[in-house]
This record gives structure tokens, sequence and C-alpha cells, in this order.
């Protein structure tokens, strides 16, 4: 059986759980993840976990933060006046939005309480800061 090296593009299943057990990704429904090691597409800890895994090979392993979608930071929380929204974007909780920084990147904040007069953004990736185990099962190295 072949084993997954850098540079090898592999095919994967995979369930990925919260610490309460509850799934927030799975390829089950959509067939195997294909990507290439050491290309950098997916979280490091995931990465790490599938590299010297045999084909056919399943494993649990469990991802900290700083090897997925890191620290959650307060300073990706800000708090906005309702009046400098567009006209066309109505609050609500739960809206992700495209914000344009300064230096012309883009980045996606969630909205996370609509107040009387305010709107609290949550930039951190919804992730950030969480434990993630995930169920791995290495179907094909190529």
């Amino acid at each position: 059986m072949k084993e997954a090296h850098n540079g090898d593009t592999v095919k994967v299943h995979y369930t990925g759980k919260l610490e309460d057990g509850t799934v927030f990704d799975s390829s089950e429904e959509r067939g195997p993840l294909s990507f290439t090691l050491g290309q950098k597409q997916l979280i490091p800890g995931f990465e790490q976990a599938v590299l010297g895994m045999s084909e056919g090979e399943s494993k649990t392993v469990t991802v900290p933060p700083q090897e997925a979608y890191g620290a959650r930071r307060e300073d990706l929380v800000l708090k906005v006046e309702k009046e400098k929204f567009p006209p066309q974007i109505t609050p609500e909780e739960g809206k992700v939005l495209s914000l344009r920084q300064q230096d012309g990147g883009v980045i996606e904040a969630a909205i996370v309480d609509v107040g009387d007069d305010t709107v609290t953004l949550d930039a951190n990736h919804p992730l950030a800061g969480r434990d993630l185990t995930f169920e791995i099962e290495l179907v094909e190295v190529a």
C-alpha cells in the first residue's frame, strides 16, 4: 500500500467534529476530498495527520486551534454604528458581510449582535479557538 508524502495528491474521506460531538463538515455526502500534501490547501493539522498514512488506513486526530484556524482574536470583533451601514443592507444576526480593507483585501464578518444603535461584527473564522476532531480515511495516494 502506498504511503502519503509531501507532493502526493491524496483523496480522503473525513468527518470533522467539535468538542461536543457536533459535526461541522463531512465528505461523506460529496465524495472524497482531493488535495496535494504540502501545498497548504488545508489547515496544517489536517495535512500533518494525513502525512505518513497508508491507503485504506483510518485514524482519528484532534487538531488544536494553533494548527487549525488560530486563536480567537477579540480585535476582530467590531462595533459599528447602525447609521454607517449602507441603506440597502438590513443588519440581521447571522448575516455574513464582505468588508473591504484599507489595503484592498476583503474579509468576511458575521453579524453577531444588533443593538438599538450599534451592530457587532465578528471577523474571526467560525472555528477559530476550537479544538477540531477529524475522523480521516485515506482512500487513495497518487
